[in-house]
């Protein structure tokens, strides 16, 4: 799919669609779910429509979800307002595009240095990190639940080179969330924008690089055709997460076998969508080196070695926060990384370190 195939298919729709309200007849519900995302996106609109799909076809239709994608009943980057004023009833994004309710909103997709896919999974389902997110959107009169997961990042997509810190300076970022403040601290001027509106801010020269998540994303998004440089990995985004957001009133009238349902299916959907980003990056990064000729570079070390300095001193600000609950959300979130980091640490890296002398013979 062409980067103009999926971005017109996201259009925004008829006024008659847009308005339609939602119906109870027979027993059966239809939720509105509106989305962050391009319709037909992948992984990321792709899973926010079979996560849709598979709740309507498990309930038999008792509960049918209409999934609408950005723009379509309102803009992208308003799909938790919407769930929050009743526009609709379900959402699907990304928690960190809503850091300005809550700063601790970032924890639940990402931090920079912080947790890979399998440990921000084992935080949230098993040390606590489920009872936070309860708790910070419960002041919304929301409830939340992962969604999906890309897996570390792609760092972004540069005009020109970056060498040193120094060139850093200067450069207007798309970049979100935690690592956008990072961003800042290395001298970047950051700004946040949706997946639709990146390419032609990038091509009109409004930005002078964008990071989006990775090859598989990014391939669709036809970022290649205006920047050729591709740094990666990302530091800052090393397992991002995507949240299905709903009415929480609303979903605590439904049976319990429903509430059931949407929570399990949008945990099936975190490893669902996990393994759709691990099988289609690198399938999509060769098509960008062979047929694009992107170059594929990585971070200076100084910036690297920045970025660690400035997300050090993000973390503690935010730990530091005036918001009871953001201190308490932060020092969840630092003690089982703490933990977690022993495992990836004594297993994981040692491991991938060892294999490579199997596929070296």
């Amino acid at each position: 799919m062409d980067r103009r195939s999926f971005i017109r298919a996201g259009a925004i729709g008829t006024a008659a669609t847009a308005l339609a309200a939602p119906a109870i007849a027979q027993g059966n519900i239809t939720w509105r779910m509106v989305t962050t995302w391009p319709k037909n996106f992948p992984g990321l609109g792709v899973g926010a429509q079979r996560l849709a799909d598979r709740v309507t076809a498990a309930s038999g239709g008792r509960l049918t979800v209409q999934v609408y994608s950005a723009g379509e009943l309102v803009p992208p980057l308003q799909s938790l307002d919407a769930v929050i004023d009743g526009t609709a009833e379900m959402s699907h994004g990304a928690a960190y595009y809503w850091q300005n309710k809550s700063a601790a909103l970032n924890f639940f997709t990402g931090v920079p240095f912080g947790m890979t896919t399998g440990e921000l999974s084992a935080w949230m389902r098993y040390l606590g990190g489920q009872d936070l997110f309860d708790e910070v959107y419960d002041q919304f009169g929301v409830q939340a639940f992962m969604s999906g997961n890309t897996g570390t990042q792609a760092g972004g997509w540069f005009r020109g080179e970056i060498t040193s810190l120094d060139d850093v300076q200067g450069q207007r970022f798309r970049t979100p969330g935690l690592g956008g403040r990072v961003w800042e601290k290395l001298g970047a001027t950051v700004t946040n924008m949706a997946a639709g509106e990146i390419f032609q801010a990038l091509q009109s020269g409004t930005l002078d690089a964008a990071e989006f998540v990775g090859p598989y994303n990014d391939l669709a998004l036809g970022f290649y055709q205006v920047a050729k440089n591709y740094y990666m990995p990302s530091f800052v985004e090393g397992g991002l997460a995507t949240e299905l957001v709903v009415d929480k009133a609303k979903y605590q009238e439904l049976p319990d076998d429903l509430q059931a349902l949407i929570r399990d299916v949008a945990q099936a959907e975190y490893d669902q969508v996990s393994a759709d980003f691990m099988a289609n990056d690198p399938r999509a990064l060769k098509t960008l080196i062979d047929d694009h000729g992107v170059i594929v570079r990585p971070f200076p070390d100084d910036v690297i070695e920045a970025g660690a300095k400035a997300s050090r001193e993000v973390f503690e600000e935010l730990r530091s926060s005036d918001d009871p609950l953001v201190t308490k959300t932060a020092d969840s979130f630092a003690e089982a990384l703490a933990l977690l980091r022993t495992r990836t640490e004594k297993l994981d890296t040692p491991y991938q370190v060892a294999r490579e002398k199997f596929l070296e013979l």
